[in-house]
């Protein structure tokens, strides 16, 4: 069974940080595509950022420069770190996992693990 469980969310002013974390188990932060996903009420899911077994990671581009994704094996937890925020990066964010193409990352939204998701609201 795979639990994906995010902290770290929160409401902070344009221009401020937040890190959020996802705690899993250790096969999951070492063997699968782990990824970041958002979305705002009446929008779509956006995949924002993605990391592969590897350590390699895709970065949404609306959102390059100013986030950061990362994982820490030893503590088998994800993380994104958000620097800069603006309003436009309100939304409920959710951390996924996904095995389908080994630890490779096909997509950066069709995962087949998620958490409960943690909200993000930046104010102007």
């Amino acid at each position: 069974q795979v639990q994906l469980v995010e902290s770290g969310g929160g409401s902070v002013q344009a221009g401020g940080s937040l890190r959020l974390s996802c705690a899993t188990s250790g096969h999951i932060i070492r063997d699968y595509c782990m990824g970041w996903i958002r979305q705002a009420p009446g929008k779509t899911r956006e995949g924002v950022a993605v990391i592969n077994s590897f350590g390699g990671a895709t970065i949404k581009d609306s959102v390059k420069g100013r986030f950061t994704i990362s994982k820490d094996s030893a503590k088998n937890t994800l993380y994104l770190q958000m620097d800069n925020l603006k309003p436009e990066d309100t939304a409920k964010y959710y951390c996924a996992a996904d095995s389908t193409y080994g630890g490779t990352c096909a997509t950066m939204t069709d995962f087949n693990y998620w958490g409960q998701g943690t909200q993000v609201t930046v104010s102007s």
